[in-house]
């Protein structure tokens, strides 16, 4: 029950997030072919969508994985 309570917390817990050594040329090329087209030019929203398909994206490859069989090991003599 306390983990709920916790996690519940968490959801409503907003951070400010700060990028170090972004190359000016990189974010700018992001802004330009990501931000501008996709999200009307709102960084935040760009990034807390990305951040959140790319969870998705990464949930759905890791319960896939796990269900593949791993090869057997070949037997020694």
């Amino acid at each position: 029950m306390k983990k709920a309570v916790v996690l519940a917390t968490e959801e409503v817990l907003l951070v400010d997030l700060t990028f170090h050594n972004v190359s000016a040329s990189i974010l700018t090329e992001f802004a330009e072919k990501i931000v501008r087209p996709y999200y009307n030019g709102n960084l935040n929203a760009a990034v807390q969508d990305l951040i959140g398909k790319t969870l998705s994206e990464q949930e759905f490859i890791h319960s896939h994985i796990t269900h593949i069989k791993a090869p057997a090991k070949p037997r020694s003599k």
